[in-house]
């Protein structure tokens, strides 16, 4: 698509927070603002910009978030729309790109009538657009879609930053006006014919325009952590259980470096004993969670059986081989026909009592939650897929599972919901409304380097947005959140977060294996 929007006049002004009040609100960047909230600078400035939309689809047609059958039409509108209200004196034109094909056909059109600069807005997660469009070398300004093309961007953005890649500068904010920020840069770098300035212009846009730390006071927390030689020997007694693929190159060193064992499951296993479970007590527990569920919705009952018979099956096979922590391949074992219920309520129920029930077949984070669950004496981590946003100074812990007993299983229980799973509407997964006021800790460890990334944040919000996974814990980062932006393309998206101050026991956990810690933030 080449949709080209030309509109006379002079460019706008940078816009004051305050009058960006309905957007701020409105968790996307394509919120269009109120008419007559733009005003025109006296100053007439004349450029060609480009915005490039990266996706899959206008209505997406496959699960990937935010969402199958999302609609981005309205999305692009909007943004357009609130580019050409804050700029009317630019040449703005819009193109859709699904990966780097798509996009040097965008640029060798743009050859013979060059333009001033690119705006890239990651609406799906791992288009690979900016890549290309960027390596044009001019100004390219990257902007993340919340909860739509979160992971890629945060990926993708962390890669440009360790090469420097001078001429992009990004924008992870929810808040519009951040956006019409940022694109001041433009002006400033065609005047001054240097490209590379771009991207310190557009970090100094975002670092004043992202709040300062909030109240710094957490709630009291009653955590009582083992000794490391206790945690040592717990993490040494552990078993996981990698359904549906492991890591070849990870799980070795998980052997070797933290104690804890790895064993590859075959998915038959796991669905012969979903097969076999006993009918009448999934039917309990499925009552039981229609009982105590919050909110139910999208998702049957018969759904619900299914989903405790695979409850009852996973436990079934961590019994077989006397293992306390499983990991499954679920996307694609529910794909491919493999299994036939999504595990999410089971893992739920395994991390509620103790047990580890991880995602994705992701044994890293799954021997993560091992030893934060063994540290904590029974505190369940949660594997997230996180989401960045400067406008709120935030990160959201974004997944469709999460235990409902935060402070592990003896600890009260916060209310969770059961709905569908967020990217195909199918199935039936968890939002756990966790805690708030509370200090977070979010780790990751990598064996393979003898390495714990670590950073901290107090719990302040539960997301309800329904893009994307559907627990979505939103914290204030301890620390600098310029830095979160650093470490995703070597790390990947995961994180496993778990409620406590466990700053200096992860420090004792790493002395005593050998290894060091990398603070994110």
């Amino acid at each position: 698509m080449d949709k080209r929007q030309t509109t006379p006049g002079c460019a706008g002004c940078p816009l004051s927070r305050r009058r960006f009040l309905t957007a701020a609100s409105a968790g996307a960047i394509g919120v269009l603002a109120p008419a007559g909230l733009f005003q025109a600078c006296s100053r007439a400035e004349k450029l060609k910009i480009r915005v490039v939309y990266a996706l899959h689809a206008v209505v997406q047609p496959g699960p990937d978030w935010p969402n199958v059958g999302f609609d981005f039409q309205p999305v692009m509108d909007r943004t357009a729309a609130v580019l050409a209200k804050a700029f009317p004196g630019w040449d703005l034109t819009t193109a859709m790109a699904k990966g780097p094909e798509e996009a040097q056909k965008i640029l060798a059109g743009d050859a013979a009538a060059p333009v001033d600069g690119y705006i890239v807005v990651q609406l799906n997660c791992w288009n690979r657009v900016v890549q290309t469009i960027a390596g044009s070398g001019q100004p390219t300004l990257y902007v993340d879609f919340k909860y739509g093309g979160s992971g890629g961007f945060l990926v993708y953005t962390a890669d440009f930053l360790r090469k420097k890649t001078r001429n992009l500068g990004f924008v992870a904010s929810s808040r519009p006006e951040d956006l019409v920020a940022a694109c001041g840069a433009f002006g400033k770098v065609k005047k001054s014919g240097a490209p590379n300035e771009f991207g310190a212009l557009v970090a100094a846009s975002r670092r004043s325009s992202t709040p300062g730390p909030g109240d710094p006071g957490v709630a009291a927390d009653t955590l009582a952590v083992c000794s490391t030689a206790d945690c040592l020997r717990k993490m040494k007694e552990s078993k996981v259980l990698a359904v549906g693929g492991s890591w070849p190159g990870i799980a070795p060193a998980i052997k070797s470096e933290m104690g804890i064992e790895v064993v590859d499951v075959p998915f038959a296993e796991v669905n012969e004993a979903w097969a076999a479970a006993d009918k009448d007590e999934s039917a309990a527990i499925a009552d039981r969670w229609l009982r105590t569920a919050a909110r139910v919705e999208g998702v049957t009952r018969d759904t619900l059986v299914t989903s405790a018979a695979m409850y009852l099956g996973q436990k079934a096979v961590l019994k077989k081989h006397g293992a306390n922590a499983i990991t499954i391949n679920c996307l694609g074992g529910f794909y491919g026909g493999h299994i036939h219920a999504y595990p999410c309520l089971g893992f739920h129920e395994l991390n509620n009592e103790g047990l580890v029930g991880g995602c994705e077949c992701d044994v890293r984070s799954a021997a993560t939650m091992v030893t934060m669950t063994a540290l904590t004496n029974g505190r369940p981590g949660y594997i997230s897929d996180p989401v960045i946003d400067t406008a709120q100074r935030q990160i959201i812990y974004a997944h469709c599972v999460a235990s409902n007993r935060a402070f592990g299983p003896a600890g009260p229980a916060n209310p969770f919901e059961i709905l569908t799973h967020s990217e195909d509407r199918q199935g039936a997964a968890v939002r756990s409304i966790l805690p708030l006021g509370y200090m977070t800790s979010t780790v990751e460890f990598s064996p393979e380097r003898k390495l714990i990334l670590f950073h901290q944040g107090k719990a302040v919000a539960n997301s309800p947005d329904d893009r994307a996974c559907r627990t979505k814990l939103a914290v204030e980062p301890v620390g600098d959140i310029e830095r979160l932006f650093a470490e995703w393309d070597e790390w990947g998206w995961h994180r496993v977060t778990v409620y406590g101050d466990l700053k200096a026991p992860v420090y004792d956990l790493a002395g005593a294996l050998g290894w060091k810690v990398l603070e994110e933030a």
